[in-house]
């Protein structure tokens, strides 16, 4: 059950007294029985009667009682319901004595603080009459704090028109108490008159007023009422906020409403669980912050670990990366697809930096660039690094001096091409097609098919397999290259080599010994391939072949990772070993030479340097293009639409 601490009026339920304190207490207005004022307080009103209508205090008792009524009706205090001004009545003293016993009649500022009255109240003292002072529960106490207030002692002040002096209570906050006894004891009923007036005419300074519902602190009354009419008017508003105590009120006279609105249930915010009481509540919710606090710390130290990882894996794929782009630059300027310059750029390089090294006076430096700038513009050799008649030689060598050999094979006659300035370190694969391309010239049935009788030069070589390129062949590699090879110094390989003979109109097949044969990584297999290329055309005539045998074959181009070279014949020795006779690009045209003379240390030197046996040729790897004839014209368009998934011949 809830009292109304102004009136008395008992409810069940909250929003009971919230309707009532709104009707009864808030929007009714008090206005004197004798004449038209209105809109003031009851002091004002009490005040108003007994200096302006003195003759009301001559009422009986009825009216009087009457008078009381109206008062108290409309009266936003805690007052008494009786009123009795007539002058001599002693029940003054009697209603002291009730003022005492109650705690709403304590203090009227408090009073008129919490409920909103004007500032011009502040500072008067109720008039304490005769009638019954409603009692005050523990809960509404503590749910309107600024009415709960401590009981002060009473203090009387004298009157002269009564018999007995007035008994009121007398607060630390309240001006009028101290004042009142100083004219109690000397004062006329006049100067106490006019001291009221002021007081009720200058509100008190520095005073600040608590909100009895909420949290807020005014400084002035009259926003307080209007706050306190806004939290009325709310439908789901309460009186006073859970779990806030009147600084003046006890701690055992705490509300039970307020400590546990919810009937025994406080449920936790953060995860919705339902506590008896608050001291329960307010330890579940500590260990919801103490294991929010560790769960951060521990976040926090999971979140850099992570970043860290991520700082070093970030690291890894950036120096993989590097690696990789630097890796990928030295490949390309190892295959020459830097963009450095072709042949022409790195000739001019070698010159001058032959001049700058004393190497080669200005006067051959100007010879040599005028002999190559000749040669580009022709697009043919000079035949510097030619080397004529080898084969030859080497036919009248194996005839004078093999004795430790059963058989020799030796292809058609070929000429020696080796690298020079221009094309050091990436130029074998087009000089071996110059080696290629010299036996072709001279061979039947070739020479019909390529009647230009020399060689071209590398440019020149690289504009003829960019015009295969683009008449169709091998479009995977011309991806590779990206259709361009002249200016550069991309290295080519048995793939190039087959599109150039294809383009020229002769056969060629690619024969890929793609993995090691024999023990010790080594290619028997490729030897026998050899030995049956050069001994098929001479096996059908005589019973017994000669010693040393000049095929009609051309030199097969071998290509292996990094360089490649021509096999222009193959011996095979008494024990069955086979060896094959390498013609090396790198090969200097002095070391070469050395066949042609007729010093027999000189010409065995150079023999020795031709000479490859199984123990020498231990690659991965191996690829050899072998031309077996010319292509007619329906057979070299077929080889080209074929050559658009180029594969070749794998052995094993």
């Amino acid at each position: 059950m809830l009292v109304c601490e102004i009136c008395g009026q008992q409810v069940i339920l909250d929003e009971d007294m919230r309707t009532h304190l709104l009707l009864t207490h808030t929007e009714n207005k008090i206005t004197c029985p004798f004449c038209c004022l209105s809109g003031v307080s009851y002091d004002e009103l009490n005040f108003h009667i007994s200096t302006a209508h003195p003759e009301s205090q001559d009422q009986g008792p009825a009216d009087a009682a009457g008078t009381a009524h109206i008062l108290g009706s409309g009266s936003n205090y805690c007052t008494t319901k009786t009123v009795r001004q007539a002058k001599g009545q002693s029940e003054r003293c009697e209603g002291a004595t009730a003022a005492k016993a109650s705690i709403c009649d304590t203090t009227i500022e408090h009073t008129s603080t919490s409920l909103g009255t004007t500032p011009a109240n502040r500072g008067t003292a109720p008039v304490v009459g005769t009638g019954p002072t409603p009692e005050v529960s523990p809960g509404m106490a503590s749910n309107h704090t600024p009415c709960s207030l401590m009981r002060q002692p009473l203090t009387k002040i004298p009157n002269p028109q009564a018999k007995n002096p007035i008994l009121l209570a007398k607060t630390p906050d309240c001006k009028w108490s101290s004042q009142c006894e100083v004219e109690g004891e000397g004062g006329t009923r006049e100067e106490h008159s006019k001291a009221k007036q002021k007081r009720l005419a200058s509100p008190s300074k520095g005073k600040q007023f608590p909100c009895p519902i909420c949290s807020l602190v005014c400084s002035d009354c009259s926003i307080l009422q209007e706050h306190v009419e806004l939290h009325l008017q709310e439908p789901n508003a309460e009186v006073v906020p859970q779990g806030v105590a009147s600084s003046s009120s006890s701690p055992d006279k705490e509300s039970p409403s307020s400590s546990n609105r919810d009937g025994g249930r406080l449920e936790c915010p953060l995860c919705s669980l339902v506590c008896e009481d608050s001291s329960s509540l307010q330890e579940h919710v500590d260990l919801h912050l103490e294991f929010n606090a560790d769960t951060a710390i521990d976040t926090s130290t999971d979140l850099r670990l992570a970043r860290r990882l991520q700082e070093e894996e970030e690291q890894r794929s950036q120096q993989l990366a590097n690696q990789e782009a630097d890796d990928f630059k030295k490949l390309q300027k190892q295959f020459g697809l830097d963009g450095g310059g072709g042949y022409r750029r790195q000739m001019e390089k070698t010159l001058e930096r032959a001049v700058s090294r004393g190497q080669m006076v200005p006067a051959e430096f100007h010879s040599k660039k005028a002999q190559m700038m000749e040669s580009l513009s022709s697009g043919l050799d000079d035949g510097r690094t030619r080397t004529p008649g080898l084969l030859g030689a080497l036919y009248e060598w194996y005839q004078r001096e093999a004795g430790d050999c059963v058989q020799v094979w030796l292809c058609a006659d070929t000429d020696h091409f080796c690298s020079s300035e221009g094309d050091r370190g990436w130029g074998c694969g087009y000089r071996n097609f110059q080696m290629l391309l010299s036996c072709l010239k001279r061979a039947e049935p070739y020479a019909t098919r390529i009647s230009d009788e020399s060689i071209p030069s590398i440019p020149r070589v690289q504009r003829m397999i960019e015009a295969a390129w683009r008449e169709g062949l091998d479009p995977q590699g011309a991806s590779h290259f990206n259709e361009r090879l002249q200016g550069t110094r991309a290295w080519i390989g048995a793939t190039e080599i087959y599109s150039l003979l294809t383009s020229l109109g002769v056969r060629a097949r690619i024969i890929d010994f793609h993995q090691p044969s024999g023990p010790g990584n080594t290619h028997p297999r490729l030897f026998d391939w050899v030995k049956q290329y050069f001994s098929s055309p001479t096996s059908g005539g005589a019973r017994l072949p000669p010693r040393v045998v000049k095929t009609p074959q051309p030199p097969i181009y071998l290509q292996h990772q990094g360089h490649s070279r021509s096999i222009v014949g193959l011996e095979q020795r008494r024990n069955g070993t086979l060896c094959v006779l390498l013609l090396d690009p790198s090969c200097s045209p002095s070391d070469v030479r050395k066949l042609l003379t007729r010093d027999a240390g000189s010409a065995l030197t150079a023999v020795r340097r031709l000479r490859k046996f199984p123990g020498n040729l231990k690659h991965q790897q191996y690829q050899v293009v072998a031309a077996e004839g010319v292509l007619s014209t329906e057979e070299r368009q077929t080889r080209i639409l074929n050559s658009r998934t180029l594969r070749a011949e794998r052995i094993p």
